[in-house]
């Protein structure tokens, strides 16, 4: 009779066990975000398509790190500490921030994208997103709180400079300020340049999982208890992008490369259908994901300025 209770009580705490282990390493493989290669400024994390895009793509960094700046900061709204690089541009010009990729770090996405900023004589603030680099937290979320990160250097951004904003961001950094633009932002804010952002956390977890043969239908529900037990938050909080940008009040410039395996080009396209009148796409023939500047520099260097120009004039 023992062994019977034994067995009862053995299996469903097997299960148990099995199934938080699970959704532990979920947590730790999707949304855990440690120290160490990831913060690194010169690991590259996809291969480039010749030895010369890497070796500018190393060139750039360089010379972005080897400039002068101010290091500011903010507190989030659940009470992390946010550090930025703030490089002024000419008096009174107005400033872009710019939030990095998943697991990126600013001088590595966004090398050649300050180089233009900075050209024209704008302020430019470098985020270190939550979990990310210096700034704190282990949790990333794939846009769902960093959207309100946005909020809130927009709001530090208003106070201090007193300026006209525009937000840029590449891969998660891009989907998460176009998440942002929902929300309620300085009415200083006048523009948003998202570069291959992904549509919602959820879209980009199942393509990657299934791109990698993954059994996503039956990993996601760990994946979401992952994401309550161990990240407090939750994957089904509304977090669209295409829902976002239907209700914006900006002009947004969304680029994406043709040949990007990592997030699909279409993904802009269907964010850039739920606003036609607000939202123009531009895509670029070749170019992997986040190396549209790398690809064809003059044509994105062109892009960037005619937006900013067209959005800081309205």
């Amino acid at each position: 009779m023992k062994s019977i209770w034994k067995k009862a009580l053995f299996l469903p705490a097997a299960a148990a066990g099995l199934t938080l282990g699970g959704a532990c390493g979920l947590y730790r493989y999707l949304f855990y975000s440690p120290t160490g290669e990831q913060n690194d400024d010169y690991a590259l994390p996809l291969p480039m398509h010749s030895e010369s895009a890497r070796a500018r793509a190393l060139m750039l960094i360089d010379r972005l790190n080897a400039r002068e700046f101010e290091k500011v900061s903010v507190i989030s709204f659940d009470g992390l500490t946010l550090n930025g690089r703030y490089y002024p541009g000419r008096a009174g010009a107005p400033i872009v921030l710019m939030f990095h990729g998943y697991r990126g770090t600013p001088s590595r996405d966004f090398c050649g994208g300050s180089d233009i900023v900075l050209s024209m004589g704008l302020g430019l603030v470098l985020i270190e997103e939550r979990a990310h680099c210096s700034s704190g937290g282990h949790t990333v979320t794939f846009g769902i709180r960093e959207r309100f990160d946005v909020q809130t250097w927009c709001r530090w951004a208003s106070e201090r400079f007193h300026a006209p904003l525009l937000l840029c961001g590449i891969s998660m950094g891009a989907t998460t300020v176009l998440l942002a633009a929902a929300l309620d932002l300085p009415e200083s804010v006048r523009g948003i340049i998202a570069d291959c952002p992904f549509t919602s956390p959820e879209s980009i977890i199942r393509r990657v999982g299934a791109k990698r043969h993954f059994p996503v239908s039956a990993l996601m529900p760990l994946a979401r208890l992952g994401a309550r037990l161990f990240g407090g938050f939750s994957l089904k909080e509304s977090a669209d992008a295409c829902e976002a940008v239907r209700g914006a009040k900006v002009p947004i410039l969304l680029i994406h490369g043709e040949a990007d395996e990592f997030v699909p080009c279409d993904m802009s396209r269907e964010i850039a259908a739920a606003n036609p009148e607000r939202v123009e796409l531009h895509t670029f023939p070749g170019a992997w994901h986040g190396a549209s500047y790398l690809v064809n520099t003059d044509r994105y260097t062109r892009l960037i300025e005619n937006f900013c120009r067209r959005a800081l004039s309205d």
